[in-house]
C-alpha cells in the first residue's frame, strides 16, 4: 500500500459547497484525491479547511492543481503531512451517506438503517473505487434499474473493471439466472469483490447466477474471452481506456447486444460515442448525473443476406419493441 499524505488549506464556505460532487480538473488523474470540508471556526462562513488525501506523496504540479480550487487561499502556504499507515481511502469516506440510485440502496457502514422496498448493498470503504458514492457508479445503478424497467433480459453479463463488484452484484439482482463475470485490471479489487461477495450473499462459481472473477486488462484474459459473446457489458471506467478499449468491448459483446459505459465527463461523451459508432454500436439511451454522463450502447445486429437476422430478446439483451433494429 502506497503512503497516505494529506493537503490542508484555508477556504470559505462558499469555495467549500463548490467542491461538492466531483471535481471536473481531476477528470484524467489516475489516482486523483479525495477531498473533504469542514468548519475550522464554527458558525464562521470563512473559516473553514480543505483537506485532500492522496495515496502518494502529490508532486508540486498536483498541490498546485488542488491551491487552483481555492481562491482565497492564492498565495498562501499549503500544509502537507504524510499520514500514518492507514488506508486512505477508508480515511476520505469515512461517514458517507448511504446512496439510494434505481431500486438500490447502497451504504457503507451496518448501522445505516435500510428503508422498505429497496435492494441493500453493505459495500465498505475501503481499498477499490465504486462504493456508489460517485455519480458514475450511482448512474450506472440507475441505468441497469431502468434498462430492466422497460423489459431488457441478459442472460451472460460481464463487468469490467469492477472496483468493489457492485455493479456486477446489481446487475446480478436484476437478472439472476444470468451467467456473471467481473473482471479488474487491480488484483487488489478482485479481493475486495470477492469479500464483498460474502457479505453481500452473492455466491461466487462458474454457473447460472454465480459470479466469476478474474484480475485482466480489459478483457484479456482467456476466462473472459472463453465465455464471450456477452449480452451486456458494463464499463465504469475513465473516457481514455473506453475509447481504447472500443474494439475489445464491443469484438466480446453478442450482435444485438447491450453496453452501458461511465467514468466520462459530458465533455468527452461525443468521443467516447463516435468510438463506438466505429465499432458497428450506437446510442440507445443517456443518463446526465451532474457533468458525469451515464451512456447504454446496443451493437447492431448482423445483417445477413437479402434480409435481416432475427434476434431472440432474451439472447440480444433487449427486449421486442424497444429500440431494435
Amino acid at each position: 500500500m502506497s503512503d497516505s499524505w494529506k493537503l490542508t488549506l484555508p477556504c470559505t464556505r462558499g469555495e467549500a459547497e463548490a467542491l461538492e460532487g466531483d471535481v471536473a480538473a481531476f477528470a484524467m488523474l489516475d489516482s486523483p484525491p479525495v477531498l473533504m470540508t469542514s468548519e475550522a471556526v464554527e458558525d464562521d462562513p470563512e473559516q473553514w479547511q480543505l483537506d485532500a488525501y492522496f495515496e502518494g506523496k502529490p508532486n508540486a504540479a498536483l498541490v498546485k492543481l488542488v491551491q487552483t480550487l481555492i481562491p482565497s487561499a492564492r498565495g498562501k502556504k499549503p500544509a502537507l503531512e504524510k499520514l500514518e499507515a492507514e488506508d486512505w481511502v477508508t480515511i476520505s469516506q469515512q461517514g458517507l451517506e448511504p446512496v439510494i440510485a434505481g431500486r438500490f440502496f447502497v451504504r457503507n457502514t451496518p448501522e445505516d438503517t435500510v428503508p422498505a422496498g429497496y435492494k441493500d448493498y453493505l459495500i465498505g470503504a475501503g481499498r477499490a473505487f465504486g462504493t456508489g458514492q460517485h455519480e458514475t457508479t450511482s448512474g450506472c445503478l440507475a441505468m441497469l434499474d431502468r434498462t430492466r424497467g422497460v423489459g431488457h433480459r441478459f442472460g451472460n453479463i460481464a463487468d469490467i473493471g469492477t472496483g468493489t463488484g457492485l455493479l456486477a452484484f446489481a446487475a446480478m439482482h436484476l437478472w439472476p439466472r444470468a451467467y456473471a463475470t467481473a473482471s479488474d485490471i487491480d488484483p487488489v479489487s478482485v479481493e475486495v469483490t470477492a469479500e464483498n461477495a460474502v457479505t453481500n450473499g452473492v455466491p461466487l462459481g462458474t454457473g447460472l447466477g454465480e459470479l466469476t472473477l478474474f484480475a485482466a486488462a480489459g478483457v484479456d484474459h482467456p476466462g473472459i474471452m472463453r465465455r464471450a459473446p456477452y449480452d451486456l457489458v458494463i464499463a465504469n471506467i475513465l473516457a481514455g481506456p473506453l475509447i481504447e478499449l472500443a474494439p475489445s468491448l464491443t469484438a466480446v459483446l453478442e450482435d444485438g447486444g447491450t453496453l452501458i459505459l461511465a467514468g466520462l465527463l459530458d465533455s468527452q461523451a461525443e468521443r467516447v460515442i463516435a468510438a463506438y459508432r466505429a465499432q458497428g454500436v450506437r446510442l440507445a439511451d443517456r443518463i446526465d448525473t451532474g457533468q458525469w454522463p451515464t451512456l447504454r450502447l446496443r451493437k447492431r445486429p448482423t445483417i445477413g443476406w437479402r434480409r435481416p437476422r432475427r434476434w431472440a430478446g432474451d439472447r440480444n439483451g433487449e427486449a421486442p419493441g424497444y429500440g431494435s433494429w
